[in-house]
Order: structure tokens, then C-alpha cells, then sequence
């Protein structure tokens, strides 16, 4: 009995490790992603693409971005589909799957900067706050339906 416990231990030890690992993996595409989707703004806000408009190009690349780290190196235990066909649907089911988390970020994100002169003004605040917001679903959703095998 105290073998197969030890067992049993043993396993959901490894589990949650690599649990772990993977989140803190996703965590730092995040940051990236963040960082993407920053200068992203930043860049169509000077182009003139206005603060919204440019939330939404901002938010495509940091998304495609944090896509292609996170199937490289969060889950690259998930296996991969083949051929390009396969990486556009995978691609566009982490884009569909991850609309959530962009309800949360880009609605945390509008809230800020409509009503927050600070955010408004330093729109990064708000891109990070919206960052946090959507995270945790967007881990969670991307494990359980974009890189099922991880």
C-alpha cells in the first residue's frame, strides 16, 4: 500500500511540475507578447490608426506572436499538426479560443483609457492591465483546446 501511495505521490508531483512549468513558460511569452503588443500600439497610434483601431492591430500581432512561442516552446510536447495547413487551423482555433481572454484584455483596456486620463495618456498602463486580465483564461483555454497533448 505505502509503494503504490509513493507511487501515486510521485505522479501528481510530475503533474503539477509540469503544470507549472508550462505557465511560467506562458508567462513569459507574455511578457514578449506584451512587449509586442506595446510597440505594436505604439506604432499604428503614430501612424494614426487612433487609440482603438490600434488596440486591435496591436492585440493580431502580439497574438500571432505569443501563438507561434507558445507552440515552439510552452507546449511543444503537444505535438504539432501537420503541414502549413494544419499550423493556419491550429493558428486560428488559438486566435477563436483566445477570444476570451481579448474580451478581457481589450475590455479592461477600453475601460482604462476611457476612463482614466493616466491610461489614456500612457496607453502601456492599460495594455498591461489588460495584459493580466486576459491571461489565466487564455493559459487555461490554449491547454485544454489549442495544444491538447500538453
Amino acid at each position: 500500500m505505502l509503494p503504490a501511495l509513493t507511487r501515486r505521490l510521485r505522479q501528481a508531483r510530475s503533474r503539477h511540475g509540469a503544470l507549472l512549468g508550462q505557465a511560467l513558460r506562458f508567462g513569459v511569452v507574455g511578457v514578449i507578447g506584451f512587449i509586442v503588443d506595446t510597440a505594436t500600439l505604439y506604432l499604428a497610434l503614430w501612424l494614426g490608426a487612433g487609440l482603438y483601431g490600434g488596440r486591435v492591430l496591436s492585440y493580431l500581432a502580439a497574438a500571432s506572436g505569443n501563438w507561434a512561442l507558445n507552440r515552439a516552446w510552452t507546449f511543444r510536447a503537444a505535438g504539432r499538426p501537420a503541414g502549413r495547413a494544419g499550423a493556419a487551423r491550429q493558428w486560428a482555433l488559438f486566435l477563436l479560443v483566445n477570444l476570451v481572454g481579448f474580451v478581457a484584455n481589450y475590455g479592461t483596456y477600453a475601460t482604462l483609457v476611457a476612463l482614466w486620463p493616466l491610461a489614456a495618456a500612457h496607453p502601456v498602463v492599460a495594455v498591461a492591465a489588460g495584459s493580466l486580465a486576459g491571461m489565466t483564461g487564455n493559459f487555461l483555454l490554449s491547454r485544454r483546446f489549442v495544444f491538447r497533448g500538453a
